[in-house]
C-alpha cells in the first residue's frame, strides 16, 4: 500500500560543478505534504452506513475509532487515513514519512520493517499533530528570523552553500523552499511549546545528585580510568630461590627509582615484560582491564607513588602511579554534570511522556486503516 515517493528519495548532482551529491536530508519534514490548517474536512458518513433507527455512538475524547478505507478511495494519494480533533492526516503524508524512515534506515544500515515504520510513523504523524493544535491553542509563534536562521543553519550542515542553490536542488524533485520552510516553522513550534510544558518543569537537585553518587558509587568507579608503568622481573628458575632472588633484585631497583632514578629509564633496562621498550607504560587503563590484585595494588598508591614488589605469577612487578581519576576534585564536578544530565534526561522522558498521554486523552482520534 505505501509507495515510494521520488520527492523524498531522489538523489541530485549539485549545481556547483563538482561530483557530490544531494539526497533530501531526513530534517526537511514531510515535504509535499498539505498542511495541517489545509488539510481537507473528512467526508461525513454515508447515510447508508448506519442501519434505520440505530442510534450512532458520538465518538469521546481519548478514543481512537478505527474506520476501514472506502475502496473507490484505494488510489488517491491525498485520501484522509486519520482524523486528529477535525485535522486530517493524508496517505501522502504518511508515505513520505515512512519513505523518510527508509532511507534513513539505508544511510545508517539498519534492518527497515514496512509494517513497523508504518504503524510508527502514522503515531509520530497524530502526536505532531496533536502539538501542534496544542500550540497553536497556547498562541504560541514562530517569526520568520528564527525560521531562516534554522533553515540556513540546516543546509549548511549538507554542504550547501546557499538557499538559491539549495533551491535550484529542491525544485528539480517538485520541492519548494516555501514548503520547507513551512514545515520547520511548524516544528520550531513545537519545540517551543514542549520546552514551555515540559522542559522548563523540569528540575535536579543537589541533594538528587548526591543520592545518586551514593547509591552508584561502584559503579561510577568502574568508568574511572588510571594511568601506570611497571618493571617485571622474572625469576631464573622456579625454586625459593629463584623466586627471593627476583623479590630483592625488584626491592633494589624500587630504591634506586625511590632514590631519583627516572622510572622509565631503570625499566627499559632491566624490565623482562614487553612493555619495557616503553618504559614500562601499561597505559591510559579503565577499571576492572586488569586482574583484581594487581589493580588493587595500583590503585592503593598515591599519583606519583611506587610500589614495593609485588608477586604474581610471571614474577616480581614494581608499579609507578602516573596518574588516576577520582570522584573528587575536577573530576566529581565532571561526573556531578555527567548526572545532572542523566536525571534530568530521565525526568525530562517520563514528564513528556505524562504529558502527550494528557493531550492524547482530550482529543477525538479516528484512524482508518
Amino acid at each position: 500500500m505505501i509507495r515510494r515517493l521520488p520527492a523524498l528519495c531522489a538523489v541530485a548532482l549539485l549545481t556547483s560543478g563538482c561530483a557530490n551529491t544531494f539526497t533530501v536530508p531526513s530534517w526537511v519534514p514531510w515535504l509535499g505534504a498539505p498542511s495541517h490548517a489545509a488539510a481537507p474536512t473528512p467526508p461525513p458518513p454515508s447515510p447508508t452506513s448506519t442501519p434505520v433507527g440505530e442510534k450512532v455512538e458520538t465518538a469521546k475524547p481519548g478514543d481512537v475509532r478505527m474506520r476501514p478505507f472506502e475502496e473507490t478511495d484505494d488510489a488517491l494519494s491525498d485520501r484522509v487515513i486519520a482524523v486528529v480533533n477535525n485535522d486530517a492526516i493524508t496517505l501522502a503524508e504518511l508515505q513520505e514519512s515512512v519513505a523518510t524512515r527508509r532511507t534513513e534506515a539505508r544511510q545508517q544500515q539498519r534492518d527497515f520493517a514496512d509494517d513497523a515504520a508504518l504503524q510508527d510513523s502514522l503515531n509520530q504523524l497524530i502526536e505532531f499533530r496533536l502539538q501542534i493544535q496544542e500550540a497553536d491553542r497556547e498562541k504560541i509563534t514562530v517569526d520568520d528570523n528564527e525560521v531562516n536562521e534554522e533553515f540556513n543553519e540546516r543546509i549548511k550542515r549538507y554542504g550547501i552553500k546557499n538557499e538559491e542553490e539549495f533551491e535550484k536542488v529542491i525544485r528539480a524533485q517538485g520541492i519548494t523552499a516555501e514548503s520547507i520552510k513551512k514545515r520547520l516553522r511548524e516544528s520550531l513550534k513545537v519545540q517551543k511549546l514542549v520546552r514551555r510544558k515540559v522542559a522548563l518543569r523540569v528540575s535536579v537537585t543537589d541533594a538528587e545528585i548526591t543520592q545518586y553518587i551514593e547509591e552508584n558509587r561502584d559503579k561510577l568507579e568502574t568508568g574511572l580510568s588510571y594511568h601506570a608503568r611497571h618493571i617485571l622481573i622474572v625469576p631464573d628458575s622456579d625454586s625459593d630461590t629463584g623466586w627471593e632472588t627476583a623479590r630483592i633484585r625488584a626491592d633494589m631497583l624500587r630504591t634506586q627509582v625511590v632514590q631519583g632514578a627516572d622510572f622509565a629509564d631503570v625499566a627499559k633496562q632491566h624490565s623482562k615484560d614487553a612493555t619495557a621498550k616503553d618504559g614500562g607504560d601499561l597505559g591510559t587503563l579503565k577499571r576492572g582491564e586488569l586482574s583484581q590484585d594487581v589493580e588493587g595494588a595500583i590503585l592503593a598508591l598515591k599519583v606519583e607513588e611506587v610500589s614495593p614488589p609485588f608477586k604474581s605469577a610471571l614474577g616480581y612487578h614494581v608499579f609507578k602511579l602516573e596518574a588516576k581519576e577520582s570522584l573528587d576534585g575536577e573530576g566529581m564536578a565532571r561526573i556531578r554534570q555527567q548526572i545532572r544530565d542523566i536525571l534530568f534526561r530521565e525526568k525530562y522522558d517520563t514528564r513528556l511522556e505524562v504529558w502527550l498521554k494528557e493531550i492524547r486523552r482530550r482529543a477525538i482520534i479516528e484512524v482508518r486503516l
